[in-house]
């Protein structure tokens, strides 16, 4: 080799066979039937842009003895995040707004302040990265807060608000933090989904068909279900197995919090507020397209400037809780130590879930990705399952 001669990257010594990683996966989902950890799943792996493994497992509709379908809907729950995420990107793409603008500027009358009164100037891109200050009621103290006595509904549950309304009810809670100088996840991306539909001069429904379901052909993802027969009910973890989920769950997520509102019929509620955070449905093949559409740079949606620094760690050395090892980049967590994540993605893996039980992640340096769509909270989040099936999916 010359000396001149540019220094080019080492092949990844890992296999990514799809007989062999097909068989690791199966292993993984027949135990985790067998356990009744999950009642059902789909799993989706693209690797170099090819459908590698694709597999719908055990029972979409536990009582009627339905067996899961590969083109199912789901609560998308927090997978909601990146879309929206990648919604604002597009704006930016377009001009129309600027990661570190002022969002006062579109939202004029959200305007909270600190705990001692004073204003505060809040980003896009601190929404993009939850830095912003917010939280989530469901992290509050089981004692109450300011987001329960302001009335702020977290988007999971039923609502006669609209999304404005809920906007003015949370800007009556004081920020945890100044803006940018901590993380902390929350209701940052309704705040997002607010301002995206300002900008547009739409329903954030509208708005989210403009920006990416019709570039990308999708039919199925959206804030209303289409097609209610295709819908899997959602059930929730306990022992000796999952049981269907009642009308109103009341989950603390941790220990001493106030409890994360699951309510299922809100995905077919043509009233609720088209949140965010936490609101579409949809299924595990779409997502796993506008995954695949980033990862191979963005078009028609976003430019590849715009997707690296989606992919890029942009909270530094702030201390994400609840995910060592990892930062935060613009709607997902990237990833910046694999021994501290104790995991084994590539650095700069991207990674989020869901809490009705799902889980994603890309490995942009492998050109992996992985969707696990679940219908069981939350051990199709961060149960057992998750770790298993990544360690299948690198042959760990």
């Amino acid at each position: 080799m010359s000396v001149n001669e540019p220094l080019r990257p080492l092949q990844s010594l890992r296999s990514f066979e799809p007989v062999q990683l097909g068989s690791r996966i199966d292993t993984v989902l027949k135990q985790t039937l067998h356990d009744q950890r999950l009642v059902g799943a789909v799993v989706l792996v693209a690797h170099r842009g090819q459908l590698i493994y694709h597999r719908a497992a055990g029972l979409a509709d536990r009582e009627a003895q339905l067996p899961m379908r590969e083109d199912a809907l789901f609560r998308l729950s927090s997978v909601s995040k990146p879309i929206v995420s990648v919604a604002a990107l597009a704006l930016v793409a377009q001009g129309r707004i600027g990661l570190d603008d002022d969002i006062s500027r579109w939202l004029p009358f959200f305007k909270p302040t600190l705990s001692d009164g004073q204003p505060a100037t809040i980003t896009v891109r601190q929404l993009l990265t939850h830095t912003a200050g917010f939280t989530y009621g469901f992290l509050e103290s089981d004692q109450g807060g300011p987001y329960r006595d302001a009335g702020v509904s977290d988007g999971m549950e039923r609502s006669s608000l609209s999304l404005e309304e809920n906007l003015r009810c949370l800007s009556h809670a004081p920020l945890l933090y100044q803006p940018g100088s901590a993380w902390g996840y929350s209701i940052a991306t309704d705040v997002l989904g607010g301002l995206i539909a300002a900008v547009c001069g739409t329903s954030l429904a509208t708005a989210i068909d403009q920006l990416i379901a019709r570039p990308l052909g999708w039919r199925d993802t959206g804030f209303s279900v289409g097609d209610v027969s295709r819908l899997s009910p959602a059930y929730l973890n306990e022992q000796p197995w999952p049981r269907r989920m009642k009308d109103l769950e009341v989950i603390p997520v941790f220990e001493g919090t106030a409890g994360i509102k699951l309510e299922p019929a809100r995905a077919l509620d043509p009233q609720a507020f088209n949140s965010g955070g936490s609101g579409l449905v949809g299924s595990a093949g779409e997502f796993l397209l506008l995954l695949e559409t980033l990862r191979k740079g963005g078009a028609p949606l976003l430019p590849k400037a715009l997707v690296d620094e989606m992919g890029s760690n942009q909270t530094e050395d702030l201390e994400l809780a609840n995910w060592p090892g990892r930062g935060f980049g613009l709607g997902f967590t990237v990833l910046k130590d694999p021994a501290a994540a104790k995991t084994a993605e590539s650095v700069g893996s991207w990674r989020l879930g869901g809490a009705y039980g799902h889980s994603w992640f890309v490995d942009p340096a492998e050109q992996l990705t992985v969707v696990a769509f679940t219908n069981t909270a939350f051990e199709g989040m961060f149960g057992q399952f998750t770790l298993d099936l990544c360690n299948a999916v690198y042959g760990q």
